[in-house]
C-alpha cells in the first residue's frame, strides 16, 4: 500500500499525473489525504480528518467574519452613520454569503494557476502580499523617522507591484518539466520567493524615501510605539477624582432646612433631642496604583521576534 501511495503521489509523466490526479506538473496535492486515509488506523483516521475539517472551518469563519466587518464597520457605516444595529447585521451576513459565492467561483482559478499546486498557490500568492506589510512594520518600529505618509505610499507601490506579478501568473501559467517556457522574463528567471525578497526591500526603500521627503512625526506621537522610544520612566500616577453625591455636596443647605423642623419637633423634649448635625464621613480615597510597565518585557518579546524573523528570511531564501 505504502509503495502504491508513493508511486501515485511521486509520479514523473505528465500522462501519469494527469491519470493520477489530473495535473501534468504533479501529485502533491493528493500526497496528505492518501497518508491520512490509507496508511492511518481507522480510530485516528477519523481524528485526523475532524481536525481538517475543524481547521479548515475555523480559517474559512475568520476569514469571512473579518472581511464582513471590515466593509460594514469601515465602509457601510461611514456613508450610513445613522444605521441601526439590524441593518449592521443583515449587511455583514448578505456581504458573507457574497464571499462564499466568490469563493466557489474562485475555484476553478485556484485549480488552473500554478498548474494546480495548492502549497505553490498559496507560498506564492503570500509572497505577493505580505512583503509590503513586514517591510513598514519593521520600518515603523525601528526607524523613527518613519511617518504616516511614507507608510502609505510603500504600501500602495509594494501592493501595486505585487498584485501586478499575481496577475502575470494567472496569465501566464508554468508550464510543466521539458517544455519550453514563453513566458517574460520577469516570471521565467525571478522565482516567486525570491521576488518577495526584492518586494520587501522596493517597499522599505519607498517608505524611506517618502518619509525623508516629508514631515517628520513628534515626540509625542512616537511615544511608547517604537523600539528607541520606550519610556523608562515611571508614569506619574494620575489624580484620582471621587464622584461628588448630592447627599454629601449640599450640608448648609441641609442644615438650614432641617433646623426649622428639628425645634418644632424637640420643643417639648429639648433634653433628650440633639439638633446638632453629626459630623458626616468622608469616603476614603482608594489608593492609586501606578501604571509603570517595565520595559524588560517587552524588549525580550521584541528581540524574539526579530531572532524569528531572521530565521524565516534565511528559511525563505535558501530553500527558494
Amino acid at each position: 500500500m505504502t509503495t502504491g501511495s508513493l508511486d501515485s503521489v511521486a509520479c514523473v509523466d505528465p500522462e501519469e499525473c494527469v491519470k493520477v490526479c489530473g495535473a501534468e506538473v504533479g501529485c502533491s496535492n493528493i500526497a496528505f489525504p492518501k497518508l491520512v486515509i490509507e496508511l492511518m488506523p481507522s480510530g485516528l483516521r477519523g481524528l485526523m480528518i475532524a481536525v481538517m475539517m475543524a481547521a479548515l472551518m475555523s480559517s474559512l469563519t475568520s476569514i469571512f467574519n473579518s472581511s464582513s466587518t471590515l466593509f460594514t464597520i469601515d465602509i457601510w457605516k461611514k456613508y450610513r452613520k445613522n444605521a441601526s444595529e439590524r441593518e449592521l447585521l443583515l449587511v455583514g451576513r448578505i456581504v458573507t454569503v457574497i464571499l462564499v459565492v466568490i469563493s466557489v467561483v474562485w475555484i476553478p482559478i485556484l485549480q488552473s494557476a500554478n498548474s494546480g499546486q495548492l502549497f505553490v498557490y498559496i507560498q506564492s500568492v503570500t509572497s505577493y502580499l505580505a512583503p509590503p506589510v513586514t517591510a513598514v512594520f519593521v520600518l515603523a518600529v525601528f526607524w523613527k523617522r518613519t511617518n504616516e505618509s511614507g507608510a502609505f505610499w510603500g504600501l500602495m507601490v509594494g501592493l501595486v507591484i505585487g498584485l501586478t506579478r499575481m496577475i502575470l501568473e494567472f496569465i501566464y501559467p508554468p508550464p510543466r518539466c521539458g517544455v519550453f517556457d514563453p513566458r517574460p522574463s520577469v516570471l521565467r528567471s525571478v522565482h516567486y520567493l525570491h521576488f518577495a525578497i526584492i518586494l520587501c526591500a522596493l517597499t522599505a526603500g519607498v517608505a524611506v524615501v517618502v518619509s525623508l521627503l516629508t514631515e517628520p512625526p513628534t515626540e509625542a506621537q512616537m511615544k511608547n510605539l517604537t523600539w528607541w522610544t520606550l519610556s523608562v520612566e515611571k508614569a506619574t500616577p494620575e489624580i484620582q477624582l471621587q464622584k461628588v453625591s448630592t447627599m454629601n455636596v449640599p450640608s448648609e443647605r441641609r442644615k438650614n432646612s432641617l433646623e426649622p423642623e428639628a425645634q418644632d419637633q424637640c420643643s417639648l423634649t429639648s433634653l433628650f433631642c440633639n439638633t446638632q448635625p453629626q459630623p458626616e464621613e468622608t469616603p476614603k480615597p482608594r489608593p492609586v496604583h501606578s501604571t509603570y510597565e517595565n520595559p524588560f518585557w517587552s524588549r525580550f518579546c521584541c528581540v524574539n521576534a526579530i531572532i524569528l524573523m531572521c530565521i524565516n528570511i534565511f528559511f525563505y531564501a535558501y530553500f527558494a
